[in-house]
């Protein structure tokens, strides 16, 4: 007898299995990003030198496409996932390796120009790599042949130099924080994690020591008054601008003076425009995300599935704190965009590799579909 499951369409079948809550928080932040980017976008643009509606323009590109290439990989099965997974971090580690030899802004080699768009490796090197690594500890745990553990370990001391050496330290923390709490989940013994507790406080020190632009953010941060560097300063401004209900759209100031307005500053120009309800809203929405994806992940007695979209939530979620906090002066500047909001193409279509993946992996019955192939 034929199941009513197996006469679904690919599509139909996609949508019945999907998480909607996940999926529907997503649509929203990147609604929000179009919006924001629409307030925050075109004094920047004017001030350097572009047409007022430039960034406008290519986020509005960038987004459908975004969009697109999550929904595609959410409708992938899990062996699927994983061979993307492995190919796109090699591919992604070896563009990172060419960024080395290609002139840095402001110190630093992330970029890489192809066809007139800009790519920032390190970003589609992360969901990437913290699938692969699911996928090894998950590899050992099953077949202790397997060597796993090892592979990971190796994967990791590539990776994070790679990475730090750009330099993109926030990146190099958000990479190895989510490694280090995948590694703890597979069962890692608790002198390893003492272990490189004292590896990443090391690390931190060595990165204070002899990279000068961590010396000076750390250093405004520790500051106060007219101390505090100008962007955080007019970032403070806009919060205490914006109050409860906000300025109105399109009636913000901070657009006008904070260079990174678009990207690393969004969040002050949410708050200054639409007060402190919107900024809830997004710590709401990507408070859920990222605990609707451990509760669902936990459910599973799957590890790669526990690991890798319990690995694929908690980057979403520490990269989202990051950025709120560098804005609202709680750590140091990083920057490091907000997802799906901040302007900016690798990030975006980068954060909807990871989105997809993770909504691939928390798809109900997705096991059916990989013993169904075979």
């Amino acid at each position: 007898m034929i199941s009513y499951h197996s006469n679904r369409s690919r599509l139909s079948n996609w949508w019945w299995t999907v998480d909607k809550t996940l999926l529907t928080c997503i649509c929203m932040l990147m609604l929000i990003g179009i919006f924001l980017t629409f307030s925050a976008s075109p004094a920047v643009a004017t001030r350097i030198g572009y047409g007022s509606f430039h960034f406008i323009k290519r986020h509005l590109f960038f987004t459908p496409i975004a969009f697109a290439v999550m929904i595609f990989l959410s409708m992938q099965r899990l062996k699927i996932i994983r061979r993307i997974s492995l190919v796109g971090c090699l591919a992604a580690l070896v563009l990172v390796w060419l960024t080395y030899f290609i002139e840095g802004n402001k110190g630093a080699s992330r970029w890489i120009t192809f066809c007139g768009l800009s790519l920032q490796p390190s970003e589609f090197l992360k969901p990437f790599f913290i699938v692969a690594t699911a996928w090894f500890f998950a590899g050992h745990s099953q077949n202790k042949d397997f060597p796993g553990n090892l592979l990971a370990f190796l994967s990791c001391a590539i990776v994070i130099p790679s990475v730090a050496c750009q330099p993109d330290f926030g990146m190099t923390i958000v990479i190895f924080l989510v490694w280090c709490f995948q590694f703890y989940l597979a069962g890692m013994p608790m002198i390893l994690l003492l272990v490189l507790a004292i590896l990443g406080a090391l690390g931190g020190a060595a990165a204070y020591i002899f990279m000068p632009h961590i010396q000076v953010r750390i250093h405004q941060f520790m500051a106060s008054g007219g101390e505090l560097s100008f962007q955080v300063k007019k970032s403070l401004e806009a919060f205490q601008s914006g109050s409860f209900l906000g300025r109105g759209p399109g009636e913000g100031i901070v657009r006008s003076y904070i260079p990174d307005a678009h990207t690393d500053f969004i969040y002050a120009v949410a708050g200054e425009e639409y007060g402190l309800f919107l900024c809830l809203l997004i710590i709401a929405l990507y408070a859920t995300i990222v605990i609707r994806s451990f509760l669902i992940s936990n459910k599973d007695n799957n590890l790669f599935i526990i690991l890798s979209a319990t690995g694929l939530a908690a980057s979403f979620g520490i990269q989202s704190i990051i950025n709120m906090a560098s804005t609202l002066h709680i750590i140091p500047t990083k920057g490091m965009t907000l997802p799906f909001i901040s302007y900016g193409g690798s990030s975006i279509i980068a954060t909807a590799m990871g989105m997809g993946m993770l909504l691939g992996i928390t798809r109900k019955n997705i096991h059916a579909e990989d013993k169904d192939d075979g």
